[in-house]
């Protein structure tokens, strides 16, 4: 039996908030507990009904999405909050990030999209947009990039040097698994292993450490 998941929605519109939940119940394995306004309102909502996902929006009235998950995560470390936002270079979003939030996804994604990627977050894993994985990268690897990775690519094996170029160039393990004809299991395993072997906390990370190291491309 698939497991059902608790989610939490905070938006300031009454009307966003009405269609996520519209989307997200029309999933058997998702349910809403609660929706909040504001940050403030989701800090007493979450208490109350412990979901499994906050959905949470940044630009809010009395407490932003930041200032909400930073206060979420300092409670409860392992909770999971994902950004969701109308803008897919949000100036917000690496903070977002670096606060905690488990990932950062755009209002207008398919439908589909967003309840496969509410129930895999759900379930653990990071979830970033692609627009958003991209800006990212940018972010970490351009000329004024944050510094979070050192160049470590030395302790990847040749498949695992592979992937992390991948992941570098923005591209999702399905389209990872195409290119070097493994399974996107195999691809999911490695990049596990990778963020292990780096010390790194997202895919971003990775892309700052394969553009800042030497000799890629190598094979197994």
């Amino acid at each position: 039996m698939t497991r059902a998941y608790r989610v939490a929605l905070v938006d300031d519109e009454q009307l966003v908030r009405a269609g996520l939940r519209l989307v997200l119940e029309g999933d058997p394995a998702l349910t809403v507990v609660g929706e909040a306004s504001d940050g403030r309102e989701a800090l007493d909502l979450v208490a109350r009904t412990d979901p499994d996902v906050v959905l949470m929006d940044i630009r809010m009235p009395h407490m932003n999405g930041i200032a909400a998950t930073e206060r979420l995560l300092a409670a409860n470390a392992e909770r999971t909050v994902i950004i969701l936002t109308t803008f897919d270079t949000d100036e917000f979003m690496y903070e977002a990030l670096r606060r905690g939030a488990r990932g950062f996804l755009l209002k207008d994604m398919p439908p589909r999209e967003l309840v496969d990627a509410v129930r895999r977050a759900a379930e653990g894993e990071r979830m970033l947009s692609q627009s958003a994985l991209s800006w990212l990268i940018g972010e970490a690897t351009g000329p004024n990039a944050r510094g979070v990775v050192g160049p470590q690519l030395d302790s990847l094996t040749g498949r695992e040097r592979d992937i992390a170029i991948g992941v570098a160039k923005g591209l999702s393990n399905a389209e990872i698994a195409a290119e070097l004809f493994v399974s996107v299991t195999t691809v999911k395993t490695h990049v596990g292993r990778i963020l292990d072997k780096l010390g790194a906390d997202n895919r971003v990370q990775i892309a700052n450490a394969v553009n800042g190291a030497p000799g890629r491309g190598s094979r197994e």
